[in-house]
């Protein structure tokens, strides 16, 4: 039971979700303890359906706490996913990707994200990537990008006028080989640019619909323009420090984009 129940907002519908998806950040740029965990989702599970494990740094855990960790979260109703730790492995070969999977389930993750910000994987690959996370009992989540590097640390991109052709066919290629979500990087589009690419994600929500994407928006401005743009039912990706605010936003019960208008305290 909430507090202030008697207040009526637009509630989320009940997990599992396949909109108003909200995917939140481990630990990265600050670690995310097991402890602080268990209390956020005390607080906020209901409204959090993937956790991701950024940059790859599940490696840089301990074995016993990530377990801990993605346990808490299915607690929770919460997916967990490896992040785009994938193209890191595959500069290591088919091999170690195997093994990648392998650790995967035995570390019990639902979702591998197949990024390729860093390196060039040929579209059989892509298929292929796809066809392994599924036949492995994962949930394959690839990334489409409009820069190489993303992820990394750039000031600012020059994407003003870069085509964009080259996303649409990957999320093409891999919708057809069978990948369960999308995942749209932000750099490049909304973050670290002049000027938004606001085109880009238009056309991909025209071409492919709200559900099967998801958006990288981990800055208030950015994820604000998503809901007030394509609604609360987008698809979305966030800090674990903006749940709070985001649900806010999608359940109406604060932060609209205009205001509510006059009312009457008076009763009559």
């Amino acid at each position: 039971m909430k507090a202030f129940e008697f207040i009526r907002i637009d509630d989320l519908p009940p997990k599992p979700r396949d909109k108003a998806m909200t995917e939140i950040r481990g630990s990265y740029y600050v670690v995310v303890t097991p402890t602080y965990l268990e209390e956020l989702f005390k607080i906020a599970g209901d409204y959090i359906d993937i956790f991701k494990y950024a940059g790859g740094s599940m490696r840089l855990h301990p074995r016993e706490i990530v377990l801990r960790i993605n346990r808490l979260c299915h607690d929770h109703g919460i997916l967990v996913s490896t992040g785009g730790f994938t193209e890191k492995v595959l500069t290591q070969g088919a091999d170690a990707f195997d093994k990648y999977l392998d650790e995967a389930l035995s570390l019990e993750f639902d979702v591998v994200e197949i990024s390729s910000g860093y390196i060039d994987i040929d579209d059989e690959d892509k298929v292929e990537l796809v066809k392994a996370v599924r036949r492995a009992g994962l949930k394959p989540k690839p990334e489409v990008s409009l820069v190489k590097g993303a992820g990394g640390a750039h000031e600012e991109w020059e994407t003003e006028s870069m085509p964009y052709d080259h996303m649409l066919r990957d999320v093409e290629i891999y919708l057809s080989a069978g990948a369960w979500k999308i995942m749209v990087e932000s750099e490049g589009i909304t973050e670290n640019v002049r000027k938004w690419r606001v085109d880009i994600v238009e056309a991909l929500v025209k071409r492919f619909g709200i559900e099967k994407l998801m958006f990288e928006a981990a800055e208030r401005p950015v994820f604000r323009w998503y809901v007030y743009t394509f609604g609360r039912d987008v698809n979305l990706f966030v800090d674990h420090t903006q749940i709070i605010e985001l649900t806010a936003l999608r359940t109406g019960l604060w932060a609209p984009k205009e205001p509510w208008g006059r009312v009457k305290y008076k009763r009559s």
